[in-house]
């Protein structure tokens, strides 16, 4: 468990869990799953003892719940966020390199190691309670963040500590969707390749075809999760009571910062719907392009078929047992034979020929 006490400009991690709230500004609590499990007893008689309400346990199931999707609650006294995050499976970081894979196998296994964990909020008024999964890599970015930005030494970010739970968390969620942006990098090269395979001919790993549309299907679903979850919490800015001209610019801040994270949420899903139309057409493409070769080799046949048919039937009618045919006593009668036959058959083939029935050029 890692404790901060956050406002307009103190920024600092705490031992353990106070007493009562700081005067001024709001505490954070990030903790692991299983943590949160131990210490639910004791967060609990804290959030009674700060805030006069505690987690309902429908909520408290949720925050434990490794597998449940993005979605919003909300009651008269938090809000609560549940929001999946991009993982990477363990040992699997070299395939999301910037390398281009090669093969087949190399695209499913970088498709493997695509995974998502949910992570926790439930936003109070001056508390903010995070629920991580194991290796709180999350909680920790931000941990580093906001103490540099309080030093000064984040000159990329903005230098205002958050003024709200909300506010932080809406940054957090802002941070994980944007790795799904980043996320986009990786598929369009894992795709490119596969199509590259496809459109070559020969494929037979049909599976990692299978592997890949169902990841893209999953990833689709999940962002749906985010983007109804977001556009919840959207509409439960506007039940919040009217405050004074202070809390309705952050409350206007909050939903500008939430449009943003609901913006980008719509770029990743556009940008899957249009990989799963790209591989639909890839394969559909394959398929077209097999016909075409079947259809080649086909035409071929056929064409070699009608030029030897005609010198099938002469010989044919020279085969029969008659003693008055025609050549069949003459000393040149074979020759003659052959050569009708040889220009039959360059005829038939020219003719094939022009007729663009022959050759690669249609």
């Amino acid at each position: 468990m890692r404790l901060f006490h956050l406002s307009d400009s103190i920024y600092e991690e705490l031992a353990a869990l106070p007493e009562d709230l700081p005067a001024e500004g709001f505490l954070w609590i990030g903790l692991p799953r299983r943590e949160f499990e131990l210490q639910l007893g004791t967060v609990q008689q804290r959030l009674m003892r700060w805030t006069g309400a505690q987690l309902l346990d429908l909520h408290v199931s949720d925050l434990l719940n490794p597998q449940l999707p993005s979605h919003f609650d909300y009651t008269s006294s938090y809000d609560l966020m549940v929001f999946r995050r991009l993982a990477t499976m363990p040992g699997s970081q070299q395939y999301l390199s910037d390398d281009e894979p090669r093969n087949a196998a190399g695209v499913d296994e970088a498709l493997k190691a695509i995974d998502t964990s949910p992570v926790g909020f439930a936003v109070f008024d001056r508390v903010l309670i995070t629920v991580h999964p194991g290796e709180c890599s999350l909680r920790d970015y931000f941990a580093g963040k906001l103490g540099a930005q309080q030093e000064g030494r984040d000159l990329r970010g903005s230098s205002r500590l958050p003024a709200s739970p909300a506010e932080l968390m809406l940054r957090m969620v802002n941070h994980m969707v944007d790795s799904y942006l980043d996320l986009r990098r990786l598929l369009t090269r894992q795709l490119t390749t596969l199509q590259n395979l496809l459109l070559r001919g020969h494929f037979r790993d049909w599976p990692v075809v299978l592997h890949a549309r169902d990841t893209l299907s999953r990833l689709e679903d999940l962002c749906e999760d985010q983007r109804s979850a977001v556009q919840e919490w959207i509409d439960a800015l506007g039940e919040w009571p009217v405050g004074d001209a202070r809390e309705e610019r952050e409350r206007e801040l909050l939903r500008v910062r939430s449009r943003d994270v609901l913006e980008h949420i719509e770029r990743v899903l556009t940008h899957v719907r249009r990989l799963e139309t790209s591989a639909e057409t890839s394969v559909q493409m394959h398929f077209s392009l097999t016909g075409e070769r079947t259809n080649n080799i086909m035409r071929t046949l056929t064409v070699l078929t009608a030029i030897f048919l005609p010198l099938n039937l002469i010989t044919g009618i020279f085969g029969m047992n008659f003693d008055n045919l025609p050549l069949i006593h003459a000393a040149t009668g074979f020759w003659i034979a052959v050569g009708v036959m040889v220009a039959i058959a360059i005829a038939l083939g020219a003719f094939f020929w022009r007729k663009r029935y022959l050759g690669t050029q249609q």
